[in-house]
């Protein structure tokens, strides 16, 4: 695929993901390959399709509107490179109710027009203190 169509796929992927989980869950069908494998932010990986469509099926729960923005996005070879935004609103799995905003950056590897790993890293810590369920900055003490 040329780097085109490496973004293209991205693009198509992260438009499915702002439907909501039913329309992300029929993209990630479509578009990724069954031994998917998900290196995750928390440092743990995620081997096949269906467990990483349960890891996002609780994330959708906790946060039923999620919203993806890409914000950069690099593609050369097989890889792609992707620097985004997520934000939504914890209404799910003991809410706080605040909205958040976060950043993320993904490499995913591409094969046979299918996501077939990706290597994530968010901000773990901003969505913490914005969910009040972190330590604060100085600042805000």
């Amino acid at each position: 695929m040329s780097a085109e169509e490496i973004k293209t796929l991205v693009r198509r992927w992260i438009e499915g993901a702002n439907k909501g989980k039913a329309a992300a869950m029929a993209v990630i069908d479509e578009l990724f390959s069954p031994d998917f494998v998900f290196h995750s932010g928390t440092g743990e990986d995620i081997r096949g399709l269906e467990n990483f469509k349960k890891q996002l099926s609780e994330s959708f729960s906790a946060f039923p509107d999620f919203h993806f923005t890409i914000d950069d996005m690099v593609a050369e070879g097989d890889k792609v490179a992707m620097r985004w935004t997520m934000t939504g609103t914890h209404t799910g799995i003991n809410p706080t109710n605040k909205k958040w905003t976060m950043w993320t950056i993904t490499i995913d590897r591409i094969a046979g027009g299918k996501f077939v790993e990706e290597w994530e890293r968010y901000d773990t810590l901003g969505l913490m203190q914005q969910l009040g369920l972190g330590p604060t900055s100085e600042k805000e003490r």
